[in-house]
């Protein structure tokens, strides 16, 4: 069982989809996450949480933006994450429960081990030739966090909403 009601990850989950497609797809391509992406995100938080939660459990979840966002910029600082992963993770944090912090981790670290075999496997396949423009085939040792970021912030809303 998760901490997030099933309604309110349910109601995340339906803009969440899209927007971690997107995330996901551009990170990728560009090694980049726009803006745009993560502020849709943010707002869907910022107007869906009222309806989905109490009151004061959605003006606290604020905070986890705060430190994610504070956690990302650090990252960022040290070159481990780019700022389109930092803004995005922080975007996203809100929608994730206090109590659920554990099960979220561990849901990000299979993402990432599974988004980096993916990504990986991907490279050896036509698709590479099919777009040898898009930039993480070429980054050397970066690598597009965002597919990680989205495929776990959707697996945990998606486990939420439907009792996982």
């Amino acid at each position: 069982m998760f901490a997030l009601p099933a309604f309110a990850a349910l109601l995340f989950l339906i803009p969440a989809i899209p927007i971690s497609i997107w995330v996901a797809f551009k990170d990728v391509s560009t090694m980049k996450i726009p803006n745009k992406a993560v502020l849709a995100l943010f707002a869907a938080y910022a107007v869906l949480g009222l309806v989905a939660l109490p009151l004061d459990v959605y003006l606290w979840n604020y905070l986890h933006l705060v430190v994610m966002l504070v956690i990302g910029i650090l990252l960022n600082m040290t070159g481990w994450l780019g700022a389109g992963d930092a803004k995005f993770m922080a975007a996203g944090a809100p929608m994730v429960a206090a109590g659920d912090i554990s099960a979220m981790m561990l849901m990000l670290s299979a993402c990432m081990i599974i988004g980096i075999i993916l990504h990986r496997l991907l490279r050896l396949t036509p698709l590479r030739a099919r777009y040898p423009h898009w930039e993480s085939w070429t980054s050397g040792n970066r690598f597009p966090m965002g597919l990680p970021l989205a495929m776990a912030l959707t697996l945990y809303l998606g486990l939420a909403a439907f009792g996982g």
